[in-house]
């Protein structure tokens, strides 16, 4: 199949969530803003795409929106050494401190909307003619090569893909014979379960599956019935994948970071100075 500009994909990244269970970070921001290594997760993950090509994000928000819009708003005037002329307030720029080509478009997409009616009110708005689009969560981090699995999306020709991880078992496993325990693995490296990792391709044809109505759930009727309906491929990764849901889930991505050992990361690129 001849290559796709990735550059057309619109990305739309769910960003509205409450993010209850890691209320000690989201009480004042939305969970997608929560900094690992000096920065909000949501650039991380955006990052990530855009390594591979892709350049045109969605972000659709509810909750606590104002910060992003506040975070994109002035993104270029952070990321910039300037000069202000106080009397007539002009602006001269020095140097730009990032090299990020991307269009992101900020979506407001209700307070209390589920997931699968944030892609569909957003979609609604800024799909345009796009054939294809992607779909992704505020919270997750994989190295997963991305462009691949676009490309077993287009391959396979189905409606909809999902990222398949394999990861490893938060918990100790018991090797049985009947009731005797034969061995114990501690947190073992591979479990043998594959879950959802959150980065989904679909064809404008998913759209249907869709409803406005904010209590439509991606993960419930519109996934079930596109599996039912033998629509859905999975493009298993059996690398790195976290979901930032916990204190816990922050502590270990900044631990990454720290070490200087985050996947998703170049080798060696140090945490952001903060000041």
């Amino acid at each position: 199949m001849s290559q796709y500009d990735l550059s057309k994909v619109p990305v739309f990244i769910l960003c509205g969530g409450l993010g209850t269970r890691i209320r000690e970070y989201t009480e004042h921001r939305p969970k997608p803003m929560i900094p690992i290594g000096g920065e909000p997760i949501l650039l991380h993950i955006m990052r990530w795409y855009s390594r591979f090509g892709f350049r045109h994000f969605i972000l659709c928000m509810g909750y606590k929106s104002e910060v992003i819009r506040s975070y994109f708003l002035n993104f270029y005037a952070m990321n910039t050494d300037c000069t202000i002329g106080l009397k007539d307030n002009q602006v001269t720029v020095h140097r730009v401190s990032h090299s990020y080509d991307w269009e992101v478009t900020l979506a407001y997409t209700g307070e209390l909307t589920m997931t699968g009616a944030r892609v569909a009110r957003a979609a609604s708005r800024y799909l345009g003619q796009a054939e294809h689009f992607a779909v992704t969560y505020g919270d997750g981090l994989t190295d997963a090569d991305l462009a691949a699995e676009f490309a077993a999306h287009r391959d396979r020709g189905k409606i909809g893909t999902v990222l398949g991880v394999n990861p490893p078992s938060r918990f100790g496993e018991f090797v049985m014979d009947g009731d005797e325990v034969t061995a114990f693995v501690e947190k073992p490296e591979i479990s043998t379960a594959w879950i959802n990792g959150g980065y989904f391709f679909f064809t404008r044809d998913f759209l249907p599956y869709l409803s406005i109505d904010r209590s439509c759930v991606l993960e419930s009727e519109p996934l079930s019935n596109l599996a039912a309906d033998g629509q859905l491929n999975v493009h298993r990764h059996r690398g790195f994948w976290a979901c930032m849901d916990t204190q816990r889930d922050h502590d270990q991505l900044e631990k990454l970071i720290s070490d200087g050992a985050a996947p998703w990361l170049p080798a060696g690129q140090p945490p952001k100075e903060t000041t």
